[in-house]
């Protein structure tokens, strides 16, 4: 188990954040990375696929494909879906494994990110991590 390609992606992050001046950039970055994301068909709009704990509303749906784990997602709040936007650029085709030996809170912390955010925001951040993590260890 190697969690190297989350890791590369995590420093891709890190280096992207230090060229921004203060967090108003910062978060402004973070919502540039949730218009990135695939829109989410109707049908992954369930339930099931919603993202307890978030202020906002928050669809989290996976695939399993070569025993990777594949996300798609979408929220109705620009910054929610760029926080699942960052996330996914970190844990979108990775191994379930590799998912759950990454310490998601110290690359959070390395990013600066949770100090950023509302308390509020911060949980749903949890939030959104908490869930792609129990997702990995369903599928490992």
């Amino acid at each position: 188990m190697s969690t190297g390609e989350i890791e590369t992606a995590l420093q891709e992050l890190v280096e992207d954040f230090e060229v921004l001046d203060g967090w108003e950039q910062r978060i402004e970055y973070v919502i540039e990375l949730g218009k990135g994301l695939a829109p989410l068909p109707e049908a992954d709009r369930t339930e099931t696929n919603k993202v307890r704990g978030c202020a906002a509303q928050v669809w989290l749906a996976s695939d399993r494909r070569d025993g990777r784990l594949w996300f798609r997602a979408d929220s109705d709040s620009h910054l929610s879906k760029g926080n699942i936007a960052l996330l996914l650029k970190l844990y979108s085709g990775r191994e379930p494994a590799d998912i759950l030996a990454f310490d998601a809170r110290a690359a959070l912390d390395r990013l600066g990110l949770p100090q950023a955010l509302t308390v509020q925001r911060a949980n749903g951040l949890n939030s959104m991590v908490q869930r792609i993590r129990t997702e990995a260890a369903a599928a490992a």
